[in-house]
């Protein structure tokens, strides 16, 4: 029956292993790569480059920015579908260096390759067999049939493994993270832990593979005998009806492989079939006591994080194949010039692309001794979108991934403040202007010259004359600290408040002002924003005060 190949056949195991590495290192050595094996090294993660580090907890918030970004509404769209993972909080908290954001941009780069993602997506897939098979292990009732599951479940975890380790072996991989990981893939699959696990479990199905048994089904009662040598009547009885055949055969057995659930017959005769083999159940029980955890920690955390990266980069390829740019930008924490072309709102453009829309792109960049961009302009012009959009840059580039534009340098930052306007909540007791106040106090209590200060229209409650002084004094303030930022604004007066401040404005076209063109420049404010503003809240506009006289 072959059942005593259970106890680990160390000699099989190390000719196996042996030839898998010598095939993997001939795959390697016809691919250009090298053959000699690195020191040993300790991989740890795919998403942190120093040992020991396993990312943010699952417990993490989202930020407070989130919201007024709508990196809350970017985030639930790339993790739809990937609930099982729970990624949120990876793409939660920024990154603490920039060598961190190098490593992870390091292996975005590998996995552009279609080569190396479809072995990792087909890596993943198996390994989701792999927990299926495990969920139907707490599911189901019967002992023997929870053993049987289990061992299909280490069958696909170890060929999954091992196949995984020979499709990384000759990929192109330059990232330090995959590199690490193939190293430790291939030392794991090379040794005996995973090779004899797969012996052994070949050696348990086999087994199985060879009960045969009888059933004798007589008033009520059914009989489990082993099986002998009987005639084998369904041939004969097809041989006598086949002149009367027309047609293709119908198939009416009914297919049980896949049922998690037998019923009281089905394991009554399971537990007679056990009682027939007692050594082959026996097997069976005392390997799935052994190798009740089979999975290596190493290769099950890879499979949950690595999911970060496929799950931004499936996000991002629609938008790609509409001829939108991502790129990868330059991080640093010293200088506090900044640049991006063609950069956009991922919300947004995710939403226009759905619908077959155009994008609108903006350019920003601040130079030697510039702090904020002060953005002013008409109504409904983008200037929100704009604002939003420097926040999600910065906010992606700090955790590792590609950004909208096609160039970017960028600062690494260690907080991101934001205030939008929000509507006034019915039970605060507090007026619009003093909620204002006690969030924008809060800010600059908090920030610091290492912060991102990102303000939407605050201070739209009051008079221009109490914005403007309001306005100048936080203004102050945010250059005192150095932050940088963008501060979206009606006052005109803050656009030239010094060289610090750099003036953007958006446009609209020259024939028609009523229409937007939702770029953003960098010229000088016009001195008309907040007038213009007024009049459309007063129904002062040009185009109003003519509907009313022609009425």
């Amino acid at each position: 029956m072959g059942i005593s190949t259970v106890d680990r056949p160390g000699g099989i195991t190390t000719t196996v292993s042996g030839l898998r590495l010598a095939r993997r290192r001939v795959a390697q050595s016809r691919a250009g790569l090298p053959t000699s094996r690195r020191s040993p090294i300790t991989f740890r993660s795919i998403l942190r480059p120093r040992p020991g580090a396993q990312g943010p907890p699952a417990t993490v918030a989202a930020p407070a920015y989130f919201r007024d970004l709508n990196l809350d509404q970017i985030v639930d769209a790339i993790t739809a579908g990937y609930e099982s993972y729970d990624l949120k909080p990876f793409y939660y908290g920024s990154l603490p260096d920039v060598d961190s954001a190098l490593y992870r941009q390091e292996v975005f780069r590998d996995l552009e390759n279609a080569h190396t993602c479809e072995a990792v997506k087909r890596f993943a897939a198996r390994m989701r067999d792999v927990r299926s098979e495990l969920v139907a292990v707490r599911e189901i009732r019967h002992p023997y049939q929870q053993q049987a599951w289990f061992l299909d479940a280490v069958e696909i975890y170890s060929t999954a493994v091992l196949g995984f380790a020979d499709a990384l072996a000759t990929a192109p991989l330059a990232a330090r993270g995959l590199l690490g990981f193939r190293d430790y893939l291939g030392r794991y699959a090379d040794g005996d832990a995973v090779t004899s696990l797969l012996a052994e479990t070949k050696a348990i199905q086999a087994a199985l593979a060879e009960i045969r048994y009888s059933l004798l089904i007589k008033e009520g009662s059914v009989k489990v005998s082993r099986y002998r040598s009987a005639p084998d009547f369904s041939a004969e009885i097809t041989a006598t009806f086949a002149r009367f055949k027309e047609g293709a055969d119908r198939e009416y057995r009914a297919d049980t492989s896949s049922d998690r659930h037998m019923n009281h017959v089905k394991e009554g005769i399971l537990d007679r079939v056990a009682m027939l083999y007692p050594d082959t159940f026996a097997a069976l029980g005392e390997y799935c006591t052994r190798n009740a955890d089979f999975m290596d920690d190493v290769i099950v955390r890879f499979d949950r994080e690595v999911q970060f990266y496929l799950a931004y980069l499936d996000h991002i390829e629609p938008l790609k194949t509409a001829g939108l740019a991502f790129c990868y930008p330059r991080l640093t924490v010293q200088s506090k010039r900044v640049r991006s072309v063609d950069s956009f709102d991922l919300a947004l453009a995710t939403a226009l692309v759905r619908q077959r829309k155009p994008v609108v792109c903006n350019d920003f960049h601040l130079g030697s001794g510039e702090r904020i961009l002060v953005v002013t302009g008409p109504n409904q012009g983008g200037k929100t979108t704009f604002a939003r959009a420097f926040g999600q840059l910065h906010h992606l580039a700090s955790i590792g991934c590609p950004v909208p534009g096609s160039d970017a340098h960028l600062s690494l930052f260690d907080n991101i403040f934001s205030h939008f306007e929000r509507e006034e909540r019915v039970g605060s007791l507090r007026s619009k202007l003093e909620d204002d106040l006690i969030r924008i106090h809060h800010i600059v209590i908090a920030a610091n010259a290492g912060s991102i200060v990102i303000l939407n229209e605050i201070f739209t409650s009051t008079t221009l004359g109490d914005s403007i002084f309001l306005s100048t004094r936080i203004m102050e303030r945010l250059l005192d600290l150095g932050v940088l930022g963008v501060w979206v604004t009606f006052v005109d007066e803050l656009a030239s408040f010094g060289t610090q401040c750099v003036s953007m404005v958006g446009s609209v076209v020259a024939e028609n002002p009523a229409e937007r063109t939702y770029k953003i420049r960098r010229q000088p404010a016009d001195g008309l924003a907040y007038a213009l503003a007024i009049a459309e809240k007063h129904g002062l506009t040009r185009e109003r005060l003519r509907e009313r006289l022609e009425s």
